[in-house]
């Protein structure tokens, strides 16, 4: 996973420095509350020395792990160490309030979901660059023409810009998807054993909650109940599928058979080792298979909403895991898809060539409409229309010479349309009249 397109910033949020760091915070904003409230015996300016001194080594916590096998535990030895270290031997040390009336979930979950909501917001931010380039890319090719394609097959003609702006609009639907799940994630709990506030105040958690950015769980039970993260996990899944359709399109478009549009490919690179002349969708190819990995992680995170009572660990491991692989997996993603999209090559000649590919076939619904305005039945109409096209679909698919649609259509003496009105319904801007009014909303998005 780390290359060119991994940033460090999202690999740190997952980082034990990071982790401990917050740890520490949680604690120090504890004592402070602590103080404030008059619980304990703890003073302001015992408060403001923990916060001067308090400082830890990951080095030395994973070592007192490898002993204590218990990873709080590890850390606020360690932190007791660094606070207490200037204390003269004989006087109260301070660290005694560190963690006072706390369970080991309380600091860690609320130190999780301030994680995640620090890494939702680079994913919202990556969101918002890939919607920005789909929008103006839109923009840019809104004229140019293409062919749509349902089941895979021609259907009608298009322009390139639309899809472009299918993109932007399901990625705008993500950022609100985004924004909600980081906003239901933004929760901690100080409420001691089985939640109950039995040895801590609550507004110990308050006060810790308010200078996080955090809301205080309502009623937590020593564990923030995992539906919180099932919805972001859901939500990273959702992204990951936009994220795996636009992979999915470029590698369809990028076929030798089709070669509409190709993912950059730098001077240097190299397609095959056994082939020189391949230039693959390699890295569209990687976005699909590492959305697998998010989707698949989302199972995770449902199955750990289910606890033994008011809480077990079962969900720790896994989630540990899950969550920091969906992700940098997430984030990578978003990074490739914003350097192919931004530089997808564009074959526009090879757009035309493909609408025209079966010589007029992709006209057949204009040429139906046409006929049921002279008069014509819709069920005879669409006999004749499907008669001469079944003949040329014979023929293209065949790949021998053969007359077009419109040519069918002319020499058959059942079609009463006219060489104007021919023209009307063979040209491929006829079924484009309207799509000013898609690319005004698109105009509108704000990414």
């Amino acid at each position: 996973m780390i290359d060119r397109y991994t940033r460090p910033e999202m690999g740190h949020i997952f980082s034990l420095e990071n982790k401990y760091a917050i740890w520490q915070e949680v604690e120090v904003l504890a004592c402070e509350a602590c103080a404030q409230l008059g619980i304990g015996d703890i003073t302001p300016e015992e408060a403001a020395y923990i916060r001067e001194h308090a400082a830890f080594d990951a080095a030395e916590v994973d070592a007192i792990e490898a002993v204590t096998n218990h990873d709080v535990i590890a850390f606020l030895t360690d932190l007791g160490k660094h606070i207490d270290a200037d204390v003269p031997e004989g006087s109260p040390k301070p660290s005694r309030h560190v963690h006072y009336g706390m369970t080991s979930s309380d600091l860690g979950d609320t130190a999780l979901c301030l994680q995640l909501v620090q890494a939702t917001d680079i994913i919202i931010e990556d969101v918002r660059q890939l919607g920005r380039i789909c929008k103006d890319r839109a923009l840019q090719e809104r004229a140019t023409l293409c062919v749509g394609r349902t089941h895979g097959i021609h259907a009608e003609p298009m322009t390139f810009g639309m899809k472009f702006a299918s993109w932007a609009w399901e990625l705008e639907r993500d950022l609100e998807r985004l924004q909600e799940a980081r906003n239901g994630v933004a929760v901690g709990a100080i409420s001691g054993a089985v939640g109950s506030y039995s040895s801590i105040d609550s507004g110990v958690e308050a006060y810790v909650c308010e200078k996080l950015g955090l809301v205080p769980d309502p009623l937590s039970t020593q564990v923030i109940s995992r539906d919180h993260h099932a919805a972001l996990a859901a939500t990273l899944a959702v992204v990951a599928g936009t994220c795996e359709r636009i992979a999915t399109e470029i590698r369809n478009l990028q076929r030798t058979d089709t070669l509409e549009a190709e993912e950059p490919f730098r001077a240097g690179q190299k397609g095959s080792s056994a082939m020189p002349h391949k230039r693959n969708p390699i890295t569209a190819e990687k976005v699909c298979g590492l959305a697998r990995v998010v989707k698949a992680n989302a199972q995770v995170e449902f199955d750990n909403m289910a606890l033994w009572h008011e809480r077990d660990i079962s969900h720790s491991s896994a989630e540990r895991v899950a969550m920091a692989d969906s992700f940098i997996a997430l984030d990578h993603m978003l990074q490739c898809l914003i350097r192919i999209v931004g530089g997808l090559i564009l074959y526009p000649a090879r757009m035309l060539a493909n609408l025209n590919k079966t010589r007029g076939l992709v006209y057949s619904s204009k040429a139906l409409l046409a006929l049921v305005d002279t008069g014509m039945s819709r069920e005879d109409a669409y006999a004749v229309v499907q008669r001469n096209s079944m003949e040329v679909w014979d023929d293209v698919h065949a790949a021998v010479p053969g007359p077009t649609l419109r040519e069918k259509l002319e020499a058959d003496p059942a079609c009463p349309l006219d060489a104007e009105t021919l023209d009307k319904v063979f040209d491929p801007w006829a079924f484009l009249g309207r799509i000013d009014e898609l690319f005004e909303r698109v105009e509108a998005l704000e990414f």
